[in-house]
């Protein structure tokens, strides 16, 4: 019953962080801002990690669920 809600769970983190690290490397590859008002470099940086996170969680529930 619980692999149902870590499956869905799982997809989900995984599709936003393949995403988040899609557009973070799409912006930073035309070279535009990734976050309005922050450091380039920084917010590259801090959205690319954010997104392996999302990602990895995603497939960890997907493995374990």
């Amino acid at each position: 019953m619980e692999s149902g809600p870590a499956i869905f769970a799982g997809a989900a983190f995984a599709l936003f962080g393949a995403a988040l690290l899609l557009w973070t490397g799409t912006r930073v590859w035309q070279r535009r801002p990734v976050a309005h008002g922050a450091s380039t470099p920084v917010a590259a940086t801090l959205t690319a990690t954010f997104g392996l996170a999302f990602a990895g969680a995603g497939v960890w529930l997907l493995l374990t669920g």
